[in-house]
């Protein structure tokens, strides 16, 4: 009996391959436990030793997971999962700032949830000698258009641990940060990235930050970069499906990934050929399309297996694997270099928002800021932040200074 768990079948389609954990890592324990607690009977021990694998709290030199990353949302989650403790931690910043107000207090809150985060993963940098437990914090999605404010918060950011990687949107103005950190050797992830022509500015940023760097002897033993496709928020929050209707063409939830897939797959070829030392990241995956016979997939791994990439698995979509690993083909370890059907691929051809993210010359740089997909997610992370100042703000009333 293969007691591997999916994740563990998936990277040894390609030893390279990294799979890391989306969320903030405090609140690991408590999403095993609940995980457990669901579990078939049949499948408890099995599932208890699998999950103690991807990550024991206790000895996080032996994770299974090589990196992490989080955002607001994630960020705010980890507020969610120990509203008390946050709570009191909060209130002691503001008795021992009184000089300072709520964002100043929210920003401190901030960097301190990845300051815990980063230690956790302290162990297994140290142990892969500084290749592998990164952990990424965002700069404010508030911020994207801002390059003065994005770069100010990542040099703020960044010092916070050795481990820390500074995630940056793919707005016109995320590329010069990306570019300015790579040159002071810096670890980037390039976020809010849905498009080829994005990925593209986010290889040539990380170039010229690297001729910067080298020509100025910048120490570049805690660089990395990754650049992260936001899979299915691409398909989903875009315009993908309404230039489809107005056009009158019929898009199926297969042809839907399939155009997330193809732009991943030929940004993907394109770091490959070029030996570009950035690693491309996969993440916003789902479990779909649903097959013929009424099983499942997940094509976002399914599909391009075998891949050298990172793979940044949020809980519920780690669970969601283990409730139907049943049901999933077995990895292939060549499905990196699978194509998409001719006749799929000539639909998606019809839709200016799939060629703008497919072709490499499909979106000038100007167009970035408007990309639909970007815009939806950024005000998605912005919303997510407010609330978490609206945390903040709570505390300064139950302390009554408001």
């Amino acid at each position: 009996m293969d007691t591997r768990h999916v994740l563990e079948k998936l990277q040894a389609t390609n030893p390279q391959a990294e799979i890391w954990w989306d969320s903030v890592p405090m609140v690991y324990g408590n999403w095993a436990r609940k995980v457990l607690e669901k579990a078939p009977l049949e499948k408890k021990e099995l599932w208890r030793g699998q999950l103690n694998r991807l990550f024991d709290p206790q000895h996080p030199e032996h994770t299974f997971f090589r990196g992490v990353t989080t955002n607001p949302p994630l960020n705010l989650g980890a507020v969610k999962d120990k509203p008390g403790f946050w709570a009191d931690f909060v209130q002691k910043l503001i008795r021992e700032n009184p000089d300072k107000g709520v964002e100043q207090i929210f920003w401190l809150t901030y960097k301190k949830i990845i300051e815990v985060g980063a230690k956790l993963y302290l162990p297994a940098w140290e142990k892969s000698s500084h290749t592998h437990g990164y952990l990424s914090g965002q700069v404010d999605p508030r911020d994207c258009f801002d390059k003065e404010r994005m770069l100010k918060q990542a040099l703020d950011i960044a010092p916070i641990a050795p481990n820390v990687m500074v995630k940056v949107p793919g707005t016109r103005e995320g590329y010069q940060v990306i570019e300015e950190l790579t040159a002071r050797g810096i670890a980037t992830n390039n976020t809010l990235s849905f498009t080829v022509p994005q990925f593209l500015a986010c290889m040539e940023a990380v170039q010229r930050g690297l001729a910067k760097a080298k020509q100025d002897k910048v120490n570049l033993s805690r660089w990395r970069s990754v650049i992260t496709h936001m899979s299915s928020r691409y398909g989903v929050l875009g315009d993908l499906k309404a230039q489809a209707d107005s056009r009158g063409i019929d898009l199926s939830e297969a042809d839907v990934r399939w155009a997330e897939l193809l732009i991943f797959k030929r940004a993907y070829r394109m770091l490959q050929e070029c030996k570009h030392p950035s690693k491309m990241l996969m993440c916003s995956m789902k479990i779909s399309p649903a097959m013929s016979d009424g099983s499942l997939a997940s094509w976002h791994i399914e599909k391009i297996a075998g891949s050298d990439i990172v793979y940044a698995c949020p809980p519920g979509y780690i669970e969601g694997l283990m409730q139907v690993e049943d049901q999933l083909k077995p990895f292939d370890p060549e499905a990196i270099n699978e194509e998409a059907p001719k006749p799929v691929l000539e639909k998606l051809l019809r839709l200016p928002y799939f060629v703008e993210a497919y072709e490499p010359d499909g979106m000038p740089r100007e167009d970035f800021n408007k990309q639909a997909a970007l815009i939806a997610t950024a005000a998605e992370f912005s919303k997510a932040i407010r609330t978490t100042v609206d945390f903040i703000a709570q505390q300064f009333q139950a302390l009554g200074k408001m």
